[in-house]
């Protein structure tokens, strides 16, 4: 079984959908098996991350900021991919570097996630988008 999940940010930052993929594989009666989500975009990533300390997602943004600065700082002088801004170019850096899709076993229709972890969709712009996750699941035979 597929869905997809609309997620609308409001810039660059990790937002949490962990309730809605549960509540989903919970309406579905998933059972056993492996999900796996693939966001449809190429500057955002999706993330399994901690979700108890709001602490842990600003440190997160704040390391890829200084790891790949925006196109328009001295550093990045080299980028040839600069006209649809300066948010742009190392938003595709960022995504190439983590990941776009996700794993995730699930033990009697509830995912197998830790105590503490969430899924997060990771937006590297800084200004809204409306992004598109794809969730699949397939059940044990």
């Amino acid at each position: 079984m597929q869905t997809t999940f609309a997620l609308q940010t409001q810039g660059a930052g990790l937002y949490e959908f962990t309730r809605s993929v549960a509540a989903w594989l919970e309406t579905e009666s998933a059972g056993d098996g492996l999900l796996t989500l693939f966001v449809r975009h190429t500057s955002c990533s999706l993330l399994i991350q901690e979700n108890a300390d709001p602490e842990v997602q600003v440190d997160l943004k704040a390391f890829f900021e200084r790891l790949v600065p925006p196109s328009n700082h001295p550093s990045m002088s080299y980028l040839r991919h600069t006209y649809e801004g300066p948010d742009d170019m190392p938003a595709h850096i960022k995504s190439a570097l983590m990941p776009v899709s996700l794993s995730i076993p699930v033990a009697s229709g509830r995912m197998a996630l830790g105590t503490w972890q969430g899924i997060y969709l990771f937006e590297h712009r800084s200004s809204p988008h409306h992004r598109q996750v794809v969730a699949h699941f397939s059940a044990d035979r």
